[in-house]
């Protein structure tokens, strides 16, 4: 399962009964038709069409989430009410559960116009290279549509583990194709980005050596102690009570970690 981004403009986005609606509901464009993503794709008009068919066909109701976050039932905030294609994109009327905190919040947020950024969590079951404008590209002629999510621009955009993470995926999505221009530049961005968190990662682990003990308690894998208590001998204590703490991971390198293994989980249906 992957997911794709789409950011609009205010105008494009539209909530509540001032705009028209009832109270809850807001329309957005899910996907665009013809522009080339940072994973140089490009979503063709009618990908949607037969599994929105498929959709309509089993009564059921598209979810709408924030986040992808498909692991917590807080975070499916609605339904999708109404999914049509249309020259610009998949436009979606949406009904926000407004008796959910989240989705309350979400709902000042959209009309507030702080948020103005779908996604949809997608597989591919008809796609393939092109070439457009002399460089390749790939079309997504044929969609799974598993929901839709708002999103942030801020955690969707501008972080640099997902710079990392896009590109890992643009990749991965094209194994067997020839890059473009564009997406080895991004990988060798990408690599880059690793290799400073591969010499970070090396000191932290130098630090944890230099500690004895500590090591231990990190690894998960003590050594066998003398005595028959689960406390060390009063001579296996530090002398120094006053020690500075050891050197861990800054907190950027944390916060990439959780970023990474949260969007992961999302993607495969799996969360921490």
């Amino acid at each position: 399962m992957k997911v794709k981004d789409t950011a609009l403009t205010a105008r494009q986005v539209k909530a509540g009964p001032d705009d028209g609606l009832t109270e809850g509901e807001f329309t957005a464009y899910a996907s665009v038709f013809g522009n080339e993503d940072s994973y140089g794709d490009i979503v063709v008009q009618g990908a949607f069409a037969a599994d929105l068919a498929r959709w309509k066909e089993s009564g059921q109701n598209i979810p709408l989430l924030f986040g992808h976050n498909m692991a917590d039932p807080d975070f499916n905030i609605g339904h999708v009410v109404e999914a049509v294609e249309d020259d610009y994109g998949l436009k979606v009327r949406a009904q926000l559960d407004l008796e959910n905190a989240k989705a309350a919040q979400v709902y000042r947020m959209i009309k507030g116009r702080r948020v103005n950024q779908m996604s949809f969590a997608y597989d591919v079951i008809d796609g393939g290279a092109v070439t457009q404008d002399e460089k390749s590209v790939y079309e997504l002629r044929q969609l799974k549509l598993y929901e839709v999510s708002v999103v942030t621009i801020g955690a969707n955009q501008e972080t640099e583990i997902l710079a990392v993470k896009s590109a890992t995926d643009a990749l991965m999505a094209k194994a067997g194709r020839v890059l473009s221009a564009k997406n080895e530049t991004a990988l060798r961005s990408a690599h880059e980005q690793l290799v400073g968190a591969a010499d970070e990662i090396k000191n932290v682990l130098s630090a944890i050596d230099a500690g004895g003990d500590d090591q231990e308690k990190a690894s998960g894998e003590p050594t066998a102690k003398s005595g028959t208590g689960d406390e060390e001998p009063d001579g296996a204590k530090s002398t120094e009570p006053d020690e500075e703490p050891k050197a861990g991971p800054s907190v950027a390198l944390l916060a990439a970690e959780a970023h990474i293994y949260a969007l992961t989980g999302a993607q495969e249906g799996v969360r921490p």
